[in-house]
């Protein structure tokens, strides 16, 4: 039997990582933001909805959607926000479920991942089976947010800010992988959550 699984975090807890992990222990692991970038490609209708929504300023020359500019005015508007995961969460969702299908009807035991910042605040963890959160140390978090993204500190610390704590997205957990550490202890943890997933599939 196939196994559904959500996996989530906060900006800088390790999702990518930790889906990576999975993928090379032999989970398929669908990445919702990778499938709401394909369903915002020029002229889809999340495209077009996104643009009459945020305005011309996000599209790039080549018609491709500024992400950066995106974030920008949805942290700065909670009413665009909220129009915009109206738009795109539903079409993302429904997506998922589609490749799901698709992957059973390959494999009926497959361990299936879905890596989902906004999981819970979106209520697609009730469309899963079980439910992973990974969870680090604030001071972690913002270090990791600032490598990566070039942020300032006070950006970092901001937009922590509006996303759902991680004491709060523990609540709605099945499993929680801790990721303070270095890679090898995270690896462990992955490995080990990953052989009692597959014994579901049984």
């Amino acid at each position: 039997m196939a196994l559904l699984v959500g996996l989530t975090g906060g900006m800088g807890s390790g999702k990518t990582t930790v889906g990576k992990l999975f993928q090379s222990l032999g989970a398929y692991v669908l990445d919702a933001d990778e499938i709401c970038r394909s369903l915002v490609e020029p002229e889809k209708p999340a495209w077009r909805e996104t643009v009459d929504l945020l305005g011309n300023e996000i599209v790039r020359d080549d018609q491709t959607l500024d992400r950066r500019k995106i974030a920008d005015i949805i942290f700065n508007d909670s009413d665009k926000k909220k129009a915009l995961e109206a738009i795109l969460h539903p079409r993302v969702m429904a997506e998922e479920q589609a490749i799901y299908k698709d992957i059973r009807k390959g494999d009926p035991a497959a361990l299936v991942i879905i890596e989902a910042a906004l999981l819970i605040e979106s209520e697609n963890y009730r469309k899963v089976d079980k439910v992973v959160v990974i969870v680090c140390d604030k001071e972690t978090q913002i270090r990791r947010i600032m490598a990566k993204n070039t942020f300032s500190q006070e950006d970092a610390e901001r937009r922590l800010q509006q996303q759902m704590p991680l004491e709060e997205k523990i609540k709605f957990a099945d499993y929680v992988i801790l990721n303070n550490s270095g890679l090898t202890e995270l690896e462990e943890q992955v490995e080990a959550l990953f052989h009692q997933l597959k014994q579901l599939t049984v």
